[in-house]
């Protein structure tokens, strides 16, 4: 397979409700991702996530996750913190 790109699905956050005490309440704020999906790289951009994952959902208002690293063969696609967060039909495509 090609090079593919582990982007987050994020919740919004709910209108009206305010951060948490010590939580910081700018927009801008580390949100925990709703899901993990993998999704080719752009055309020519290396690093930079193609318009769909590999379930169809768009990548715009996702974010990109930190590179991992593929020197081990066992090292899964998507960061461990989240594995129970990854996109079942993405991580199909992943290991086919």
């Amino acid at each position: 397979m090609s090079e593919i790109v582990v982007v987050y699905e994020l919740d919004q956050p709910a209108a009206g409700h305010a951060a948490p005490a010590g939580a910081p309440a700018s927009p801008g704020a580390a949100r925990v991702p709703r899901r993990v999906h993998a999704a080719p790289a752009a055309p020519g951009r290396s690093g930079a996530a193609g318009p769909r994952t590999l379930c169809g959902k768009d990548t715009f208002a996702m974010e990109k996750a930190r590179r991992m690293s593929a020197e081990e063969p066992e090292t899964p696609w998507y960061p461990p913190e989240y594995a129970a967060r990854v996109c079942p039909d993405c991580a199909a495509v992943v290991e086919t």
